[in-house]
């Protein structure tokens, strides 16, 4: 499945997967502080997300609850796979080039990214995928 969002589903998404669930009322309040949305169009965005698989609602009272149906982790794993069939021709190689070459690194990233290609080498395989996962805990960076 590809689960490609925009810029304000993510952001409403993120709202999800930090609270759990939450009402278009609650969406509303926590995406206000950067983006002054009128409640019809946060209930239609979490309208098409449902459509979409994406998220579920409950009712509780007269109120729609929404709940996350993916992980925050699966859908940064769609978006950059397809990011990296857009723009690298599939290559994962040609992305970390194109990410070392095109951005300061700070103190330390290079060392955490030498840590997490030292860790996919020796790492567990599950359906044909190296896991991350213990590179990314131990440098705090989840953005694989």
């Amino acid at each position: 499945m590809t689960t490609s969002l925009t810029d304000l589903q993510l952001a409403i998404m993120r709202i999800l997967w930090d609270r759990a669930e939450a009402t278009v009322v609650e969406v509303q309040t926590r995406l206000r502080p950067e983006r002054d949305l009128a409640q019809t169009t946060i209930a239609t965005l979490l309208s098409r997300l449902e459509k979409r698989g994406v998220v579920e609602h409950r009712l509780d009272g007269r109120q729609f609850v929404y709940r996350p149906l993916v992980s925050e982790q699966e859908v940064r794993r769609s978006m950059v796979s397809e990011l990296t069939t857009l723009l690298f021709d599939g290559r994962p190689e040609a992305l970390v080039s194109h990410l070392l070459r095109s951005r300061d690194m700070a103190p330390g990233d290079l060392d955490r990214v030498k840590r997490m290609i030292a860790d996919a080498e020796t790492g567990v395989a599950r359906n044909g995928v190296v896991m991350f996962e213990s590179a990314q805990r131990a440098s705090g960076d989840d953005a694989a």
